[in-house]
């Protein structure tokens, strides 16, 4: 994940990451390491995809938001092969038209619905969706708190959110957590854990799973594919830009194999609200 350069919103930072990855190189540089060509930002494979689906049990009839959806991935491929409805929001308009035209070109327009909306404030009634999925979007955002407490409203009550997000490993020395704040996304940084966070804004972990291991073969397979479409990224990105990319990926890589990065996929439930107080208990 790039660096927001100074100057720059999150949003336009982004924006410009999406229409630079409709590009046929990209698209291509995608489906080999991720096994789709939605042109997403987050580092969620096929395979990922398909397991949140199942771990959500989304079928026709259900309704699941998608945060931080971006151009479409994978809440467009999950809408796509499990029949359910979906709602998109993030905050780069240029994302929301990418992925409201792809929407269109897979034929999901009577179960896709898209806003442009900051995932702390989200515009949607109480209890108006089944299923909640994000795919590393917390560790870009600096309220996060305020959006887990804004996804727990919008979740009816027992709804499930599943959800991806890369954190900084516990017990590091000074020098090493620096090394991963800088290595890692714009806000991988928290001052409190991920459970204790959960735990604060009405969700209950129902299943936490290591994907560490998978997070360091995708880096590996992108620099590997980058370094074989050098020239034609370079006529995209410009050849100052690619090697930026690259040495960051590479630093990147070298923290996660070194212990210093983690991504973890939760599993969480809605607290239904008198509940609340035994789960504090």
């Amino acid at each position: 994940m790039a660096r927001i350069p100074d100057g720059q919103t999150p949003a336009e930072h982004f924006g410009e990451q999406y229409r630079v990855r409709r590009s046929p190189v990209m698209r291509e540089l995608e489906r080999v390491v991720c096994g789709c060509d939605y042109g997403g930002t987050s580092w969620t494979t096929r395979a990922e995809a398909e397991q949140v689906g199942r771990l959500l049990d989304l079928r026709p009839g259900k309704r699941l938001l998608e945060l931080g959806a971006g151009s479409g991935w994978p809440g467009l491929f999950l809408a796509r092969t499990t029949g359910c409805a979906v709602t998109l929001v993030d905050v780069p308009l240029e994302a929301i038209r990418i992925a409201a035209e792809r929407a269109a070109a897979d034929q999901l327009d009577d179960t896709c619905a898209a806003a442009v909306a900051d995932g702390a404030v989200l515009p949607f009634r109480d209890n108006a969706f089944d299923a909640i999925s994000h795919a590393d979007v917390l560790c870009c955002l600096d309220a996060k708190s305020a959006v887990l407490r804004a996804c727990r409203q919008v979740v009816r009550k027992g709804g499930r959110m599943v959800f991806s997000v890369i954190s900084i490993a516990p017990g590091l020395s000074s020098t090493d957590h620096e090394r991963a704040v800088e290595a890692g996304p714009p806000f991988v940084e928290t001052a409190l854990n991920y459970p204790t966070l959960l735990r604060q804004t009405g969700w209950t972990i129902t299943d936490c799973v290591d994907l560490t291991d998978e997070y360091a073969q995708t880096h590996r397979r992108l620099l590997r594919e980058q370094g074989a479409r050098a020239a034609e990224l370079s006529q995209v990105l410009g050849t100052a830009e690619l090697s930026a990319w690259r040495v960051a990926k590479r630093a990147t890589t070298d923290a996660i194999e070194a212990g210093l990065l983690r991504r973890e996929l939760f599993v969480v439930d809605a607290v239904i609200p008198e509940e609340r107080g035994k789960h504090s208990a």
